[in-house]
């Protein structure tokens, strides 16, 4: 017994087989890691970028063979010791500016290594990310003083989930004014913008979502830009969302004042959708073998946190139910294994399964304990 996680690789390559015919021709894809670690090995021939938000996640992407000219280094916080390792060891990898801070340290790495380092300005969104556009003025302007940074452009996240061309019309004229201002003022040409649309996932049901039309309307947006450089869209949970799908056993069922309750192997410390609110909505779920019996009774589908929180949907039609039932959360594929408190109440962590193009199931993480992490090292 026990929850688990299965992620289909061919979804995967239908999916970006299904963005890169919606989109225009030439527009390259970045898949933002966080989102599902496991989809890395498969999807390197399929993206052309990785981007990598942390020291433990270029450890993954190093050691499953992420061709370092194949990731960006992105992230609000990069140690410094982190940096100067990066620039010191290896070749080809390509930086994002979250600071000032950052920017300074950069400079100088490059001065003392020698080394060329191709840099994107992150430009914030109003929030911790990123600078500020006067700060990638005077970057741009003062290009001459660090010939060794290449400023390769401009990168820009606001936000996931959108569902609004208006608003995605608004930041790309906005990204296009700044990048023709840097051009007319300081005769700098952009290379690439590099952008972070935040396309929406349909992860309840009732949500009506016109992929087609939104990405097909984005689509035109792009192609109607001025800007001549190369562009690439920074995605994650588009990718990946669809994917996944997350298993867990009914192993109580209750009655309590009326309220039919279902306890499950796993829970809220197993799986995140965006935007769940105490199980509020409904996530798109199966019963396993049932698919075709008729519903009947109303369920509140809880996990085995000793949490009210612990909720995953309230008065969900099933089949008649059963301890040892299954159920089938579907589109989890982004997020859903690293973003729930995994190591709350100590229960273990699932194991992972792929399921590869040809239809092969394999094992890429073993379930184990999270005992061990929860434990105080011996005194003395």
């Amino acid at each position: 017994m026990g929850a688990w996680y299965e992620f289909d690789m061919g979804a995967v390559r239908r999916r970006l087989a299904y963005l890169r015919g919606l989109l225009p021709e030439g527009i390259a894809l970045a898949y933002a890691v966080k989102a599902n670690t496991f989809l890395i090995r498969d999807m390197i021939p399929w993206v052309e970028r990785f981007e990598v938000c942390s020291p433990g996640e270029l450890r993954i992407c190093d050691d499953l063979g992420v061709p370092p000219e194949k990731t960006v280094i992105s992230g609000v916080y990069k140690t410094p010791e982190f940096i100067e390792e990066l620039v010191g060891s290896s070749e080809g990898r390509l930086y994002t500016v979250e600071s000032m801070t950052q920017f300074r340290q950069l400079r100088e790495l490059s001065r003392r290594y020698g080394k060329r380092i191709p840099l994107l300005l992150r430009l914030t969104n109003d929030s911790q990310f990123g600078i500020n556009e006067e700060d990638i003025r005077v970057i741009v302007e003062n290009r001459g003083e660090y010939p060794l940074l290449e400023l390769r452009g401009v990168q820009f996240f606001s936000g996931t989930q959108k569902t609004s061309l208006k608003k995605l019309a608004r930041e790309l004229r906005s990204l296009e004014a700044l990048l023709q201002s840097l051009q007319e003022e300081y005769g700098y040409r952009a290379q690439e913008l590099e952008y972070g649309p935040g396309l929406p996932v349909a992860y309840y049901e009732g949500e009506e979502l016109d992929e087609e039309a939104l990405i097909g309307g984005f689509a035109q947006l792009l192609t109607g830009m001025r800007f001549s450089g190369h562009v690439t869209l920074e995605l994650g949970r588009s990718i990946a969302a669809c994917c996944g799908k997350y298993y867990a056993h009914v192993v109580d069922l209750k009655h309590n004042k009326g309220q039919n309750y279902l306890l499950l192997d796993g829970g809220m410390h197993q799986i995140v959708y965006f935007g769940q609110y105490m199980g509020m909505k409904h996530p798109v779920l199966t019963v396993p073998g049932k698919e075709r019996e008729p519903v009947g009774a109303c369920w509140n589908i809880c996990g085995s946190l000793c949490s009210m929180n612990d909720i995953l949907a309230k008065a969900v039609p099933l089949p008649e139910m059963a301890i040892g039932d299954s159920l089938c959360f579907h589109n989890t594929g982004a997020y859903c294994m690293t973003e729930g408190i995994s190591l709350f109440l100590s229960r273990d962590i699932p194991e992972v399964y792929l399921i590869r193009e040809d239809g092969q199931r394999v094992l890429v993480r073993q379930r184990f304990e999270t005992a061990p992490l929860n434990t105080p090292m011996p005194e003395g």
